[in-house]
């Protein structure tokens, strides 16, 4: 059991730790939530007060539980994974592999509701 958990763990952090994998979540946060924490620099910094609200208030939004941000971080990042790097095949057959899981789960639960 310690051999299977210890090989599970591996691989997880082998597959977080990929560097394509890191480089698109890293694009994918700024494009959902870089741009606000830079907005609100810039509006503090030069005193643009319409700048630092609109930041500052979609900034709030993310800290909403409610918030779908980190949803949306991961799905533009898988996005981006598959159109940058379409012959990463170890990382892409891992995300295929999940993605089958949570289908299989989803469905299990579907059928149970009805």
């Amino acid at each position: 059991m310690k051999r299977n958990t210890r090989k599970k763990i591996t691989s997880w952090v082998q597959f977080f730790t990929n560097p394509r994998l890191i480089l698109c979540i890293v694009i994918a946060w700024i494009i959902t939530n870089g741009w606000s924490y830079v907005a609100f620099g810039i509006g503090n910094f030069y005193d643009i007060e319409w700048l630092t609200a609109v930041s500052g208030a979609y900034i709030a939004f993310l800290w909403l539980p409610v918030s779908p941000e980190k949803i949306i971080t991961i799905a533009i990042a898988i996005y981006l994974l598959r159109k940058l790097f379409p012959k990463d095949k170890k990382t892409l057959l891992i995300l295929k592999r999940f993605r089958k899981k949570a289908c299989s789960i989803f469905s299990r639960l579907n059928t149970k509701n009805k």
